[in-house]
């Protein structure tokens, strides 16, 4: 077993892989698009961004983690990909990682981070699927409880929800 999965449960993490990265269903949406990612990639599936549905973003190593946040009253469980398995995925290049909400809010964030800290793009909450109403239905979190560092208002508007597109610049 991997070192890495040993320490997961200590640091209140788990991690389970679904299938490879490389069978993921015909490597085009068959539902609907979720997340968009474009800018500097190597990898595309559709005019020139690579587009994820649900589906594909199940298919990915899921991992999950409890923490508090600043915008719920308790801890919750969070769970999706890594955004670095999804940067790698679609073979970003660039520095940084602009994120897009539903609103076409804004923020970027340095692509070290994705490295750095085990941020996911939490796709459930608790175990189900986030509504738009409850910040869904994508939302890049910060584990915040593990990595303490990233309690401070730097990471907490880094951390966007209601996510729809990533530019890679």
């Amino acid at each position: 077993m991997p070192i890495f999965k040993c320490l997961l449960p200590a640091l209140g993490l788990t991690a389970s892989l679904l299938s490879p990265t490389s069978t993921m269903a015909s490597e085009a949406p068959t539902g609907n698009v979720v997340l968009t990612v474009s800018g500097q990639i190597s990898e595309t599936n559709m005019d020139g961004s690579f587009v994820f549905d649900m589906e594909m973003l199940e298919a990915l190593p899921q991992y999950g983690f409890v923490t508090n946040t600043p915008w719920h009253p308790e801890a919750h469980e969070f769970s999706g990909p890594l955004l670095r398995e999804v940067l790698a995925r679609v073979g970003a290049e660039g520095d940084t990682v602009q994120a897009i909400a539903l609103n076409d809010y804004k923020v970027d964030i340095p692509i070290e981070d994705a490295s750095k800290f085990d941020m996911i793009i939490a796709r459930l909450m608790d175990g189900e699927p986030m509504s738009v109403r409850n910040k869904g239905p994508l939302f890049i979190i910060y584990p915040f409880d593990q990595q303490h560092e990233t309690q401070s208002q730097i990471y907490y508007n880094r951390a966007i929800w209601q996510l729809k597109a990533i530019n890679i610049e």
